[in-house]
């Protein structure tokens, strides 16, 4: 077992993407730890997809704040690529703990809008580094991907895997934030750990993935497309899990340390975070409509089959994701455990609620 070594309590923490999925549901949570700190948040809130979904999660963020006035939080919108605004945050907060969740995200959108991905996940989080190098910080916790594994054949994946062919530059630019982590690591002392999330889900989270894409398709009468004739497997893990992995880990930072030769060894570690049962499209989906009727998002004589046509593999995408998550058990007892039931069942109601249904 890892030991805590940062106690959260009068901490200052930076949270890039928080207005994001998990950036969202991450200040929340720490705002919930009822512990007095500082937390800021940095994001572009930009328009990959509905802004007001961002906005909704800020209200939230905002509301949480003002009952618990232990936390002082603070909001700032703008890009991890504008060096001057992020060496300014850091000038200004020295940060004890900083949390990169800000990406450009999608496979499939980085197939035709590569500059973005450059600009947010090379550009920006090498500014990141950069200002923890001048700023030095305790530990740097960043967002890495379960695309990184590629085309890789072995299942369960293991951060052990050599991860060497990504098909998509969504995944190329996530492990290029690891080549880079572990080069600041051993160059500057930084303790460093990157986390590979595995198809993260849950209430108010992104439009562009499955779950939510199909049920907006669903509700209006659509046909959805299931990949690879339905035979995918994904290793969905839930929201709340993510975060718990994340605050775990933002508390034990890679211990530094000099090797035999006199130089620091890296304080870095890599961890993937995933449900470690993968699922397939077909039960997903099925799962996915039974619950969205159980909450009357859908009408009790909804017939999924004549709305779902089975189509080929698509470009960019992998068959399998499926997380050993043994290491994060070892170091941190813990693994995620929410079903993929339970956790589409909090999606549907939140669902219903959001759009007023």
């Amino acid at each position: 077992m890892v030991n805590t070594k940062i106690k959260l309590i009068n901490r200052t923490v930076l949270i890039t993407g928080s207005s994001g999925f998990i950036g969202a549901n991450l200040v929340q949570s720490l705002i919930k730890q009822g512990v007095p700190m500082t937390v800021i948040g940095l994001d572009n809130v930009n328009d990959y997809y509905d802004v007001s979904l961002k906005e909704y999660r800020l209200h939230q963020i905002e509301e949480l704040a003002r009952k618990n006035p232990q936390i002082n939080w603070r909001f700032v919108r703008g890009s991890i690529a504008d060096k001057a605004l992020v060496d300014s945050l850091f000038e200004e907060y020295h940060f004890d703990i900083v949390v990169n969740l800000a990406a450009q995200a999608g496979v499939r959108y980085s197939i035709d809008h590569p500059d973005v991905y450059i600009e947010s996940n090379v550009i920006g989080f090498y500014n990141i580094l950069e200002a923890c190098r001048r700023y030095p910080v305790k530990h740097l916790v960043y967002a890495s991907s379960s695309s990184v594994y590629g085309s890789n054949k072995k299942i369960p994946y293991s951060t052990d895997d050599k991860v060497d062919n990504p098909v998509s530059l969504y995944a190329a630019t996530k492990k290029s934030n690891e080549l880079f982590a572990h080069a600041y690591s051993k160059l500057y002392n930084i303790p460093s750990t990157g986390l590979r999330f595995f198809t993260v889900y849950g209430p108010a989270g992104r439009p562009d993935m499955a779950y939510f894409g199909f049920t907006n398709k669903l509700l209006r009468g659509e046909t959805i497309e299931i990949f690879n004739y339905g035979k995918c497997l994904r290793d969905f893990t839930y929201v709340d899990d993510i975060v718990e992995g994340v605050i775990r880990v933002m508390q034990a930072p890679p211990e530094k340390k000099n090797g035999d030769d006199g130089l620091p060894i890296p304080p870095y570690r890599v961890y993937n975070i995933g449900n470690n049962s993968p699922e397939s499209l077909l039960d997903f989906v099925s799962i996915l409509a039974q619950e969205l009727i159980a909450a009357d998002v859908l009408p009790r004589d909804f017939d999924i089959s004549a709305h779902s046509r089975l189509v080929p593999m698509q470009p960019g995408d992998v068959p399998t994701t499926y997380a050993d998550v043994t290491p994060l058990e070892n170091d941190f007892g813990f693994k995620p455990a929410t079903s993929l039931r339970e956790g589409l069942r909090a999606f549907a109601r939140w669902y219903k609620d959001y759009y007023k249904i």
